[in-house]
């Protein structure tokens, strides 16, 4: 119960892998027909990945996964920022921000290590200027007005993830973006630089439908892994080169028109384009099997713990994924990372498996969502997938309940010394 953490390659997709693997092992550059078949696989993925989310082929751009695809949207936004604010120093019919002005980011304090550990290196460089907007308490999410009251003369990119890893929580961005949008029309009169919304999707695909016209977002991450595809990812942007700028972070060969240049790793594109495929044609289903689990999971964990069970992921009147539980079993000695090493069947973990290094420390993300300290200690992420059945979660209940037991058991007396 670690779905959110990854998911297994769908058979549909190792399928198209193998076969990718088989018949299209030419280079997608070549003229000859083992070339030309893969880029005729490269360029039906990037169509299945532009359905998914509503976009078009040439919006998107493949990467090596979702790390590389948030760090090209900061590494590009900054770089524009630069070369916008020489052509204003420049332009003596405007005035530019400032002499020196450094671009300004902002995000929220719940953000993926992918997005936070790059503007924090950005800080510390002196090359930007980061607003770390505090989540509410009340709702799990980055609120609007805390957004947009975070906005400067500078700022040049929001860049807040559609729904979080740890809680669930989906966050308001089809209402931020609106607001900036709003915002922009006078920006932009007045010489300020244009304000860019970006998303990481990475938990909200494959669960619910996720669509870029509806969010109205100029960037949008997508990672294969969290949706039974493999391990590459790719991006979204809104016009790419023309209504929103990206910049290479990688020179070479011209591949994906320079954007990220590369040979393309076709076997792995085939596998992306059927799992964005899959996501396409059943979503819907994938998401009602997925909260019913879910939900049938939090009614056993109620039953099992009754008042001792604190759930961290309902925040009432705030939407969240369908197959994600955080769950706390209140005691002294019931710390998450105790409670699952209790467990002989029960596969999960405490939160962000990019945070596994923090040992009995309670999660951040908890921490910022308001959840007492004592309470984020024994912390449960549950995340369920596309086959979990009831039968599996009676037997993860069980194990818990088995663990819980051996805990809350005190050690016995030590006897007195031979």
């Amino acid at each position: 119960m670690d779905y959110n953490a990854t998911t297994p390659l769908d058979p549909d997709v190792i399928q198209a892998m193998t076969e990718a693997m088989w018949e299209a092992w030419g280079n997608p550059s070549s003229s000859y027909s083992a070339g030309r078949r893969a880029k005729d696989i490269i360029n039906a993925a990037r169509e299945n990945l532009a359905k998914m989310i509503g976009g078009k082929p040439q919006e998107i751009i493949f990467t090596s996964g979702g790390t590389e695809s948030n760090n090209l949207v900061i590494h590009s936004v900054v770089k524009h920022f630069r070369e916008n604010q020489a052509t204003r120093e420049n332009a003596v019919q405007r005035q530019p921000p400032g002499d020196g002005a450094k671009p300004h980011l902002i995000t929220c304090t719940v953000e993926h290590d992918s997005i936070r550990l790059p503007l924090q290196h950005l800080e510390r460089e002196g090359v930007a200027e980061v607003t770390f907007v505090p989540v509410s308490t009340v709702s799990g999410q980055a609120e609007v007005d805390d957004v947009l009251a975070s906005v400067r003369p500078t700022t040049c990119l929001v860049t807040i993830m559609l729904a979080n890893n740890e809680t669930g929580v989906i966050m308001r961005i089809p209402e931020i973006s609106r607001r900036i949008r709003a915002l922009n029309s006078g920006r932009v009169a007045s010489g300020l630089p244009a304000v860019l919304v970006h998303t990481d999707a990475a938990q909200a695909l494959g669960k619910r439908r996720v669509d870029v016209q509806d969010l109205g977002v100029d960037f949008l991450t997508i990672v294969g892994h969290k949706f039974y595809g493999p391990r590459i990812g790719a991006l979204y942007v809104r016009g790419l080169g023309e209504q929103t700028p990206l910049y290479p972070m990688l020179f070479g060969g011209g591949q994906e028109r320079n954007f990220r240049p590369g040979t393309e790793n076709t076997p792995m594109i085939a596998g992306l384009g059927k799992a964005a495929e899959l996501v396409s044609e059943n979503c819907e289903v994938y998401e009602a099997h997925m909260r019913e689990i879910r939900d049938y999971l939090e009614e056993q964990l109620q039953a099992a713990f009754g008042k001792r069970t604190c759930f961290n992921s309902h925040f009432p009147g705030t939407e969240r994924l369908p197959n994600t539980c955080n769950v706390s079993i209140q005691g002294p000695q019931l710390q998450g990372r105790l409670v699952l090493a209790q467990c002989r069947t029960l596969l999960a973990s405490v939160g962000a498996a990019c945070h596994s290094d923090l040992g009995d420390q309670p999660s951040p993300v908890l921490l910022s969502c308001g959840v007492p300290v004592d309470v984020a200690r024994n912390a449960l992420r549950l995340s369920v997938g596309r086959s979990t059945t009831r039968a599996e979660v009676d037997l993860v209940v069980e194990d818990l309940k088995r663990a819980v037991a051996r805990l809350d058991t005190p050690k016995a007396e030590a006897g007195p010394p031979l």
